[in-house]
């Protein structure tokens, strides 16, 4: 049982003990009265935690943090099955693994690299992953990647321009290519020749009516997204055409732009 306190302690071992803790976890530090106590009746603690890590350990074994260890009751308690110290690295360096715990829906992911840059890399990695399936929980709905989506709706804004009489239709043909920019990076930053790609792969989508064929990226030989399981959310593309919507039109409202130093 775990007793878990987020103040300075000064430990009443006989009513932590009362409680039926047989471990207790502190946000900050043990005075020397309670170091003394811990020691003299054996129970195991753990000091210097830190506030997001804390509220996640009384999460995980379903524990309550108080402000006093002497507020402990056994309904305040967490579980856990197994406390555990480990040592990895060439440095040695050491973690305290809480295993088996109440609420076994909480995860803990360790990263380990062999810089800063490496770890940061993968975290910021971990987060564009978690932030996916977010979005498949919000909408489930997906589109095919590899530029795909982006060439089907330049070809359906360009069809829907040729029915526009007004000037409107200029503006709606920039903004099918715009949304070729996409597609033509991916095919550059892949090795090929952006306009020659580009336009094969918008030929085959309008010759074959596929508007899943985009960008081989990997050169397997193959266009079809489906075929390469290369997917996005759709609430994920429906946000990022929007902001750069919004960022152009806020740029276009701009009719002026004055530099440090420029005359009157």
């Amino acid at each position: 049982y775990v007793g878990v306190c987020d103040s300075k302690a000064v430990v009443s071992t006989q009513s932590t003990g009362d409680s039926g803790a047989n471990l207790a976890i502190c946000q900050w530090g043990f005075d020397d009265e309670a170091n003394h106590l811990c020691l003299q009746n054996e129970l195991p603690a753990v000091r210097w935690v830190g506030g997001p890590e804390i509220e996640l350990i009384a999460i995980a074994t379903g524990g309550r943090i108080v402000p006093r260890f002497s507020e402990l009751t056994p309904d305040k308690l967490g579980q856990a099955g197994k406390v555990r110290e480990i040592e990895f690295g060439t440095t040695k360096d050491r973690m305290l693994v809480i295993e088996d715990c109440q609420n076994t829906r909480a995860v803990t992911l360790f990263l380990r690299g062999s810089n800063t840059m490496i770890v940061q890399e993968a975290k910021r990695s971990i987060w564009d992953a978690m932030c996916v399936i977010r979005n498949l929980v919000r909408d489930n709905r997906i589109v095919y990647g590899g530029g795909s989506n982006e060439i089907s709706c330049a070809v359906a804004v360009s069809a829907a321009a040729d029915k526009v009489p007004s000037i409107e239709q200029y503006a709606m043909r920039a903004f099918a290519d715009a949304l070729e920019s996409v597609p033509m990076a991916l095919a550059e930053n892949s090795g090929f020749a952006p306009f020659a790609t580009l336009a094969e792969v918008k030929s085959r989508q309008i010759k074959e009516n596929n508007p899943r064929l985009g960008i081989d990226c990997m050169d397997n030989g193959e266009n079809d997204m489906k075929n390469q399981h290369v997917i996005e959310t759709l609430i994920g593309k429906k946000q990022q055409i929007m902001l750069a919507t919004q960022l152009v039109r806020m740029i276009l409202k701009i009719d002026d732009v004055r530099s440090p130093g420029e005359e009157e």
